[in-house]
């Protein structure tokens, strides 16, 4: 029995000025997401990155105290490559988050604060498709910013916000999930690759520490891309799964 190819991606929506990306670690946006923010900082679009927490707990050889600066320096220059100025840490403890109303309160000030049109996270499903299984922090972090995106909305949720003068956003118009296995549309980043790459490759004591597959920024990335830009009929693509809000 022939299998059945898989469906074409979509071409995501550019028609915006500003996003927020909220994930859960340093390097999450790099692996894959990376190269397609890089085509819309091109575009003059401004995106700005939010990590919930330091990424402190991912390398072993280093302890927390130690891992936690680097790491962020090393978030802040890989976002410099792909035209990212603004990096925000929400100090949350990595390998640790748990989905709840802290974590949506924040996600919903921060929304609140940027007032963007799109916010972009990691996937949140249990599995990258078959049975690789995702990671706690990306499935709670992922969750809470469906939650919080439309918290940020409803004047009467986290009452609190507004003593600190962060009035309601529901300007926000598509949630889109990276890498998730229900992606049904793509961004083509053939022209960003390199610089999707070459961010990534900033990532140099993770890298290291990692080893492995992943740890080859380059070819991971071109697996990685291969396959979205078949289904979006292009070289390279990052695909996304897309909520609606409006």
């Amino acid at each position: 029995m022939t299998e059945q190819a898989p469906e074409p991606f979509e071409p995501v929506d550019e028609d915006w000025r500003t996003a927020v990306a909220i994930v859960a670690h340093p390097d999450d946006m790099e692996y894959g997401g990376a190269a397609a923010v890089a085509r819309w900082t091109a575009q003059g679009k401004t995106v700005i990155y939010v990590m919930v927490t330091s990424g402190e707990a991912g390398i072993d050889s280093m302890h927390p105290q130690e891992c936690r600066p680097l790491r962020e320096a090393e978030q802040i220059a890989s976002a410099r490559v792909v035209g990212v100025e603004t990096v925000e840490f929400l100090g949350y403890p990595d390998g640790v988050v748990e989905y709840g109303l802290p974590l949506r309160r924040d996600i919903a000030r921060v929304v609140r604060r940027h007032r963007p049109d799109i916010v972009i996270t990691s996937n949140f499903r249990e599995t990258y498709g078959g049975v690789l299984l995702n990671q706690a922090d990306h499935i709670a972090v992922g969750r809470a910013t469906l939650d919080g995106v439309r918290d940020a909305g409803n004047r009467w949720v986290f009452g609190e916000l507004l003593e600190e003068g962060h009035e309601p956003w529901n300007g926000v118009r598509q949630i889109w999930a990276a890498s998730s296995p229900e992606a049904r549309h793509a961004v083509d980043t053939t022209d960003t690759f390199d610089l999707g790459v070459a961010s990534l490759e900033e990532h140099k004591a993770y890298l290291a520490g990692l080893g492995g597959a992943m740890a080859d920024a380059r070819e991971f990335l071109e697996g990685f891309g291969r396959g979205a830009g078949t289904r979006l009929g292009t070289r390279f693509a990052v695909p996304f799964e897309v909520f609606p809000l409006r």
